[in-house]
């Protein structure tokens, strides 16, 4: 089976609202390089253009045995959702200080990759320090 691809800094800088699974649509060696787990979620994001969504600046390393076949690492990817999920995400995208961000790449039982997008509000650097405070404490205790 897969790997699951967490992007574990999400959760940190950004505080998640709510949760969708899209599909995304990939070149055969980008499939390849996912299941060998050589992703990068720095800095992606999800876009709107021209009424589809878009993950950019995701980095899938190119494949070893691709030669010409790999495309470009950190390409416009197009995210896949039915119509009326896109329609309410891009509402709830335009208000003031709202971001998609992916939280994970998965495969399903069918062999898909799929994205686990969080609608996501940043979060101000004290409150991730209070955080990391309430997550020390908290293994602190564990140990205990």
């Amino acid at each position: 089976m897969a790997p699951v691809l967490e992007n574990r800094r999400a959760r940190h800088d950004y505080e998640i609202l709510e949760t969708y699974e899209a599909g995304i649509a990939l070149k055969g060696t980008e499939v390849k390089s996912l299941r060998a787990g050589k992703v990068d979620f720095t800095g992606s994001f999800a876009r709107f253009e021209d009424g589809e969504l878009y993950l950019e600046n995701l980095y899938i390393a190119p494949y070893e045995k691709g030669s010409y076949a790999n495309v470009d690492p950190r390409r416009k990817r197009k995210l896949l959702l039915h119509k009326h999920e896109l329609r309410r995400l891009l509402g709830k995208v335009e208000q003031k200080g709202l971001t998609l961000v992916p939280l994970k790449i998965y495969f399903n039982e069918r062999g898909y990759a799929k994205v686990l997008l969080g609608l996501a509000r940043g979060k101000k650097a004290y409150e991730k320090r209070r955080e990391d405070k309430k997550e020390a404490v908290r293994r602190a205790l564990e140990e205990l």
